[in-house]
């Protein structure tokens, strides 16, 4: 560890308390001559004080930044300010300090910052490795969920058929849209996105199939819908199950005819398009409940594509999570590249309600936090880290509350035995009730003798 200060007395002080550490002190007196220090030594830990002669702490942590970009920084001071503390973690320190000490706290950060460094230094011995393309359009993942997906769109790509994408919101839809569309005899013509949730009613027809001047107020010119844009090409109808009713008739004709008019006018337009629909509803629900029709969902049901959420496919997350990293260092050069396994181990056992665009957000909010080159634990949001033991939590709680009702309804049955005289039955009824028991449990005698609770009763019975 290298401590940057000018004043003897605060090394001397660290030397005696850094004993009971695996860390060597360094001392350097101002920043010049720690970064002079830095450029032919390689060390864990730099603890910097702000207030120095010469270069002050900040200025020095700059450079320290260029220097080498992981390198962990604490730094110290005396006169603690909101915007020092925040001007000192914007540039990177791994942690801030006051003086006078609470050595508590002290050997805590110490302890935190030495994981980081070792940490920082498997993560260098790695060879780096991005799944992160150009257009950032990949597909991330080799569960064997995801193969049947694969195996799908190289199948239909080459067609014209229609296909429809189902999967919860943030799954990827859109992108295995476009994998089908770059995969197909239409990858040279337009690849037009239409989010139909997003656009207001009373602008989604005239979006997809344009109008003529004064067709309605405020259609000051003529309009070329996107159906007439992509001629050619391939429509991706996005979240197709909030399309108005009136709409999706007209959308019936262009599947089944291969032509629309657009608004204010009656004259028919010829497209040839291939349309791809995506939705997170049930669509064959929607039908029975009239609210989707039939026509329309059976036209667009040629090929169903259904993408499994990330709850059901977690040995992609660390693939996912690598590429994500990836992704946003370009933006962040500076940031976090790599996850503790402790950090993995959370971001495996969540259920992810949000799915890939959850965990590409979680991520990105670690890399910007993470004050060294590894996200840990205590940088993931608290629903996150929480989870498994609030799942473990319910789980008791439901023991419990079984357990309770079952014990319950062997008390009543014991007595209604005993008050007919038919003590004989009890031992055969309690272990007709232990072995079902059992057998729920899959043969765990531990845990159905937990459910069973040794009630009082149950032990009578035997007896």
């Amino acid at each position: 560890m290298l401590i940057v200060d000018d004043e003897e007395d605060v090394f001397y002080s660290f030397q005696r308390f850094l004993e009971e550490f695996p860390l060597k002190a360094y001392n350097a007196k101002s920043g010049e001559e720690a970064l002079k220090f830095l450029r032919s030594n390689a060390v864990d830990i730099v603890l910097m004080d702000i207030r120095m002669g010469g270069k002050n702490g900040l200025e020095t942590l700059k450079e320290i930044r260029k220097l080498s970009p992981q390198q962990i920084v604490i730094i110290m001071t005396a006169y603690g300010t909101c915007q020092t503390a925040i001007e000192a973690m914007k540039l990177g320190a791994y942690d801030y300090i006051l003086k006078p000490f609470n050595i508590l706290e002290l050997k805590s950060i110490l302890t935190k910052a030495m994981e980081a460094s070792k940490l920082t230094k498997e993560a260098s011995k790695e060879s780096p490795h991005s799944s992160f393309d150009r257009h950032g359009l990949q597909i991330i993942g080799n569960s064997p969920a995801m193969q049947k997906v694969y195996k799908l769109i190289g199948q239909v790509a080459p067609t014209n058929a229609t296909v429809l994408i189902v999967g919860e919101s943030g799954s990827g839809k859109e992108l295995v849209a476009r994998a089908i569309y770059q995969y197909s005899l239409r990858s040279n013509r337009p690849f037009i996105a239409i989010n139909c949730a997003a656009i207001p009613e009373n602008l989604l027809e005239s979006e997809l199939f344009g109008h003529e001047r004064g067709s309605f107020t405020g259609a000051m010119a003529q309009r070329i819908g996107k159906f007439e844009q992509g001629d050619g090409g391939t429509v991706f109808l996005d979240e197709i199950g909030e399309m108005p009713i009136t709409t999706q008739a007209k959308i019936l004709r262009v599947l089944q005819e291969g032509e629309f008019c657009r608004l204010g006018s009656n004259e028919p337009i010829k497209t040839d398009v291939r349309i791809i629909a995506a939705t997170n509803k049930d669509l064959a629900a929607a039908v029975a409940k009239r609210e989707f029709r039939a026509d329309l969902y059976y036209r667009l049901n040629v090929v169903k594509l259904t993408l499994p959420p990330l709850r059901e496919r977690v040995e992609d997350i660390p693939a996912l999570v690598e590429h994500f990293l990836a992704k946003h260092r370009r933006y962040l050069p500076n940031a976090a590249s790599r996850v503790s396994q402790d950090a993995l181990k959370h971001l495996m056992a969540y259920h992810w309600p949000g799915n890939i665009r959850e965990l590409e957000n979680v991520i990105q909010r670690a890399m910007v936090l993470a004050t060294s080159a590894t996200i840990q634990s205590c940088h993931l949001p608290e629903e996150i880290r929480l989870y498994e033991k609030k799942k473990d939590s319910k789980k008791t709680s439901s023991v419990e509350h079984f357990s309770k009702e079952l014990n319950a309804l062997i008390e009543e049955t014991v007595a209604a035995e005993r008050k007919e005289n038919r003590v004989e039955n009890l031992k055969t009824l309690f272990y007709s009730i232990y072995n079902h028991v059992l057998e729920e449990c899959g043969g765990d005698e531990a845990k159905a003798k937990e459910i069973l609770g040794f009630h009082p009763s149950s032990v009578d019975a035997i007896k």
